[in-house]
């Protein structure tokens, strides 16, 4: 963590504007490159956000997830051209490494809403308020329809 703090730094000093997004990202599908594609395009370095392989069985995606380690989900997101860095979090919500990297944009994916502010609502973005309150911004990117690890998963 240090280390990414270091080079957040360092970006900013050179006047980038940080993206920061996260999720599982367990089967890199089109739906996934097509958001971080859009994503990166939010500013000019994007860090990504990992489920640990902890956080993910806790967030009742199913026995069997995630299908791939983190080790590897992190190697595969750092691989695609629009990802300058990815850090893997364990805790339940990503609102710690949101606060210690103190991003310029937060995005999510369509079904999350930057504006709902009862974090029991499915809906709610976190971090997006502590974002905007040290003037960032929160940005819902629309889903490509069809297109889920889920989905993909139940055609087996």
């Amino acid at each position: 963590m240090e280390k990414l703090l270091q080079q957040i730094k360092a970006w900013r000093e050179a006047g980038d504007t940080i993206v920061f997004t996260n999720g599982v990202f367990d089967i890199l599908h089109v739906g996934h490159v097509t958001y971080l594609e859009k994503a990166a395009a939010l500013g000019t370095k994007l860090i990504i956000g990992i489920n640990s392989d902890a956080s993910v069985r806790s967030l009742n995606k199913g026995p069997e997830r995630p299908i791939n380690p983190e080790w590897a989900r992190v190697r595969v997101l750092e691989a695609l051209r629009c990802v300058d860095a990815a850090i893997v979090f364990s805790d339940h919500t990503p609102l710690e490494l949101i606060l210690a990297i103190q991003p310029d944009v937060l995005a999510k994916g369509g079904d999350y809403n930057p504006d709902e502010t009862d974090e029991l609502n499915k809906t709610y973005m976190v971090g997006s308020k502590e974002v905007k309150a040290a003037g960032g911004r929160a940005v819902s990117i629309p889903l490509v329809e069809g297109f889920s690890t889920t989905n993909i998963l139940s055609k087996r």
